[in-house]
């Protein structure tokens, strides 16, 4: 097995940390609150296609494909 399917069998908590930019680490902060991409763009001063650029590295990096699941991978790591 490789770490890679490892890293996507053990739970979010224990994975290796997911080496995130400053702004990626905002942006995962905003998306726990019920507002759309468009909002945090404007809260941001950035484009929505900037935050949805963004949105897509974050996904990646965490292994998720939905918000909801990047915010559960963010409360299970500790980061909010």
């Amino acid at each position: 097995m490789s770490i890679i399917e490892l890293a996507r069998t053990e739970s979010p908590a224990t994975q290796l940390p997911a080496t995130l930019t400053r702004r990626e680490h905002v942006v995962l902060s905003n998306l726990s609150e019920d507002i759309t991409l468009e909002q945090i763009a404007t809260k941001l001063f950035v484009t929505r296609n900037t935050v949805k650029s963004q949105v897509r590295s974050l996904y990646r990096k965490l292994g998720v494909s939905t918000r909801a699941e990047a915010v559960e991978w963010a409360k299970a790591a500790g980061i909010r």
